[in-house]
């Protein structure tokens, strides 16, 4: 294991999960749900990020409107460790405000940066993935990234394309990056995936707080100019004026457009650790444990109640009440209480049209 005394993780936990709507809105992003074990989605990824760092050196980036939420979920974590963007930047600016934060604290810091959102179903491995990246990334000369190993042609992902072997760290190689190519169709997936040079990007990058506050001045000083002010004000009563003015003037955009298309100092290690953002509520279904007939039933709710008569495949979100199917296959059923989604299985990414047109409608029920 490598000396983990300098790692800080820093968690992002701003997104919506539009996908996954009716459960996951605004007020509960999905990063709240219980969708995979009994823990939400926060609380498993925080466990994992405990792998690596004590609560202290865990950071929490998220929506100023859910760091209440935050704080009751993750109790031991202090108070001033978890922050609340006063907008939406997307991950660039996210991510250089952790490494500010985890740097101010110890220059010599290595950032590991998760989604709250995300699952790892072999977690030895992803701890072997990590670590290997902290080594990597701790020698504060390469930008490290971990690229899923694809299992289909997904066309929802990013993609990455690795040239040469670098070297190989604990049994594991290292890639030199050459390309991204961001959500392309289902062909093309196809065509990187025979390849054998393509990963899924899932946005797990561990650099050294150096590095990346370099590579930030470098190839996005903007970025930089705007946030460095925060630098002088954390651990004083000035931080959140700080934060809100950084902020209101930062460019929205991700990390991959602001850093690693530009970067030249970019490497990849493969991981291979049952990787999943779940994205949508088949992919809900496919991580449950399934009944004799195939079905998915899942509550919050004591009261909820289901009969199934020769009905399979399903994936049922029960709330208050009884719901019956019959002759049903492959279906979504999802009840909140207040709204009731029905859809088949292989339509849930159309979830987020939805969502569009509820948009254009007000707030209600989003």
């Amino acid at each position: 294991m490598s000396d983990l005394s300098h790692t800080y993780v820093v968690i992002l936990a701003g997104g919506g999960g539009t996908r996954l709507w009716p459960k996951s809105r605004n007020a509960t992003p999905k990063q709240f749900l219980k969708l995979y074990t009994q823990n939400t989605l926060m609380q498993d990824t925080y466990r994992r990020a405990r792998f690596f760092a004590d609560a202290d050196h865990i950071l929490i980036i998220s929506n100023a409107d859910y760091v209440d939420e935050v704080r009751n979920e993750l109790p031991e974590l202090p108070r001033e460790n978890i922050i609340g963007e006063p907008a939406k930047r997307e991950t660039a600016p996210a991510m250089l405000l952790g490494a500010l934060l985890a740097y101010k604290k110890d220059p010599d810091a290595v950032v590991v940066n998760l989604a709250s959102d995300h699952i790892a179903t072999n977690e030895q491995e992803f701890q072997h993935v990590i670590e290997t990246a902290i080594t990597v990334a701790a020698r504060k000369k390469d930008i490290v990234t971990v690229g899923i190993t694809p299992t289909f042609p997904h066309s929802g992902l990013g993609y990455i394309e690795i040239d040469g072997e670098v070297e190989h760290v604990n049994r594991l190689p290292i890639f030199r990056v050459a390309n991204f190519t961001e959500k392309p169709n289902v062909a093309t997936a196809k065509a990187f995936i025979a390849t054998g040079k393509y990963f899924w990007n899932a946005c797990n990058y561990v650099w050294s707080a150096e590095t990346i506050i370099e590579a930030f001045r470098k190839l996005s000083p903007a970025i930089l100019e705007h946030m460095c002010p925060i630098s002088d004000a954390i651990g004083t009563h000035a931080f959140q004026s700080a934060l809100l003015k950084a902020y209101e003037g930062v460019e929205k955009i991700a990390i991959d457009y602001a850093i690693s298309e530009k970067a030249d100092n970019l490497v990849l290690i493969p991981g291979d650790f049952g990787w999943n953002d779940i994205g949508d509520w088949k992919v809900v279904y496919d991580l449950q444990h399934k009944n004799d007939a195939g079905n998915v039933v899942m509550s919050e709710s004591k009261n909820g109640e289901l009969v199934c008569h020769d009905s399979h495949n399903n994936l049922i979100h029960t709330h208050d009440r009884l719901i019956a199917l019959v002759g049903m296959n492959d279906t979504i059923v999802i009840d909140t209480g207040e709204i009731i989604l029905v859809m088949p299985k292989e339509r849930s990414q159309d979830v987020k049209k939805v969502v569009e047109g509820l948009k254009e409608k007000g707030e209600q029920y989003l």
